[in-house]
């Protein structure tokens, strides 16, 4: 063994899950590549740029950052907060999707639709609807709520904010920002929103679902290791709750998104 040091760690910019063609035509893939290979590269590069001064939160994950944004010194705060909500929305956006998918849900997360919107038809009128209304650009979520028996609700968040920093868990997320879009359909955001649910990658939407116990078993925090991570043993992917809520507690962290 060497003995030295190992030099900061950096936030690292997740590959697709399948190449920029895979969605076509539902999202066309100059929009995907500049939207991955760009807009989110971007926000990657700009947190990374905004830590280089703050060693000691290196070896934060983003989500870490989003939740505990007070700990962030005040002159990076806004950059964090906008860098670190971008890598993560977008980490999960793209597994949000997948070629050949769309359909309908099942099992229990069709279950909760059924209970708390009516039906999967009443659910994407309400979610579509949602994103159309958002002044501005941000993101459209199915998300658990912490409180009111857990039911899931319809949130939209501005700029790169997540549901998370209210405590709801996400299940499913549609980027409203118009760089996800506008080349297709220059300013018509209905048609875009339409348009996505045949790539809806209903398998992780369920199994973000049957992750989201909303208990007080559940660590919020460890989050951060559901989007991926550089092993499992940083992600915390697959690990009991109470292992996750001992390693938090005792200062760990847990892989980024972007590791």
């Amino acid at each position: 063994m060497s003995g030295k040091k190992a030099g900061p760690m950096k936030h690292l910019l997740p590959p697709l899950p399948y190449g920029h063609t895979a969605l076509e035509p539902h999202l066309d893939a100059r929009t995907m590549m500049l939207h991955h290979d760009q807009h989110h590269a971007s926000y990657v590069a700009n947190l990374n740029s905004a830590l280089e001064k703050f060693p000691e939160l290196q070896e934060r994950t983003a989500f870490w950052l989003l939740l505990n944004l007070g700990k962030v010194p005040q002159k990076i705060r806004a950059a964090v907060r906008n860098d670190a909500g971008g890598h993560v929305n977008h980490s999960l956006f793209w597994r949000a999707m997948s070629p050949a998918a769309g359909g309908t849900p099942a099992g229990p997360l069709a279950d909760a639709i059924k209970r708390d919107f009516g039906g999967f038809e009443q659910f994407k009128t309400r979610f579509d609807d949602a994103g159309a209304k958002l002044f501005g650009s941000g993101w459209v979520w199915l998300a658990r709520a912490q409180q009111d028996g857990g039911g899931l609700q319809v949130y939209t968040t501005s700029g790169h904010d997540n549901p998370l920093m209210q405590g709801h868990f996400p299940i499913l997320v549609n980027d409203v920002w118009e760089h996800a879009y506008y080349l297709k359909h220059e300013n018509r955001r209905g048609d875009y929103l339409k348009g996505w649910w045949p790539v809806v990658n209903w398998e992780e939407a369920a199994r973000r679902f049957e992750r989201s116990d909303h208990s007080a078993e559940r660590d919020w925090e460890g989050e951060g290791g559901l989007v991926a991570a550089r092993t499992v043993e940083r992600s915390g992917i697959g690990l009991p709750a109470a292992t996750l809520r001992h390693r938090l507690k005792a200062g760990s962290t847990f892989g980024d998104p972007l590791k």
